[in-house]
């Protein structure tokens, strides 16, 4: 019970993560300034994610020290926290994202929006997914490898959490617009095409990273594994979930984009275009929920690479 526990925690850190990072960075590069100003959806989904990120982490270190200490009761005495806080890696990650999200949004809450807040917030979402990097597989690897599994996997993080946190902006957009109003369509327009350079840039990173990652969590001599391993299946899930990404987001791109800016002098053809590019939004959402709720299993299992260690 208390894996499962640690999972669901694990994967509301990750999607509060990516929100805090992809989402203001959308806000700086997706819009005019003078656009993105004008919003007035970013205050609750920033101070949400900030939220989310610093109770699950709190709570995630106390399930965490639980499962180590072997039940709750013994997870929540001062010396079982203290310890874990003190004496393993993945302690101080969980305070120090629980600490920056809170620092986040106390600023959000206390500042206006401006392109500094957003930038404020940025450097937090790159502190909060970097740490699950440090704290995960990536830091594990030992020897020569160990800084370019790192750098790979912080790598990975920072890419995912561009292309899911713009992908939750423009669906909440998408969401928010009514065809019709010729300010509102131009803004949606734009934003949707300035995320498109920049998500190639991301899934090429993701692409990249991927491979370095897979280099060392499984490996030539060990490839085999991705058929007869926990491990191996959730990474084919992951690749399969990541295709459908690609594929709904180049139909995004190549073709709900372009349809949605011949409608944008007919209202009734753009409103038929915004009700295709939302469907597809909100699909490619639920795809990347599943694909994050991946990720958080095959965080606590041990990767591919290491079966041949004590077997």
């Amino acid at each position: 019970m208390l894996d499962v526990v640690v999972i669901g925690l694990r994967l509301a850190q990750y999607g509060g993560a990516v929100v805090l990072l992809g989402t203001p960075l959308f806000l700086l590069y997706g819009l005019r300034a003078t656009d993105a100003l004008a919003q007035t959806w970013p205050k609750r989904p920033l101070v949400a994610a900030c939220a989310v990120v610093a109770a699950a982490s709190a709570a995630g270190l106390i399930a965490q020290t639980s499962v180590m200490a072997g039940s709750i009761t013994e997870g929540l005495k001062p010396a079982s926290l203290g310890f874990m806080i003190t004496g393993t890696t993945l302690g101080p990650a969980f305070f120090l994202r629980a600490g920056v999200a809170l620092a986040a949004m106390g600023f959000v809450l206390m500042s206006r929006p401006s392109r500094r807040q957003w930038m404020v917030l940025v450097v937090a979402g790159l502190v909060v997914s970097a740490s699950f990097a440090w704290t995960g597989h990536g830091a594990a690897t030992e020897g020569p490898g160990h800084y370019p599994h790192l750098i790979g996997a912080i790598l990975h993080s920072w890419a995912a959490a561009l292309w899911l946190g713009a992908l939750a902006a423009l669906l909440i957009m998408v969401a928010r617009h009514r065809p019709g109003d010729a300010l509102s369509d131009r803004v949606l327009h734009e934003a949707l095409q300035g995320f498109s350079g920049v998500g190639t840039v991301a899934v090429a990173v993701l692409v990249l990273s991927g491979l370095v990652n897979s280099w060392f969590m499984v490996g030539i001599d060990q490839i085999g594994g991705l058929v007869t391993t926990p491990y191996g299946w959730l990474l084919l899930a992951k690749l399969g979930l990541f295709g459908v990404m690609l594929a709904l987001a180049a139909s995004n791109r190549f073709h709900l984009t372009p349809e949605m800016a011949v409608a944008l002098g007919d209202p009734d053809d753009l409103r038929v275009a915004v009700s295709r590019l939302k469907r597809s939004l909100a699909l490619e959402t639920l795809v990347a929920l599943a694909l994050l709720a991946v990720v958080a299993v095959m965080g606590t299992l041990a990767p591919v690479s290491a079966m041949d260690m004590g077997m």
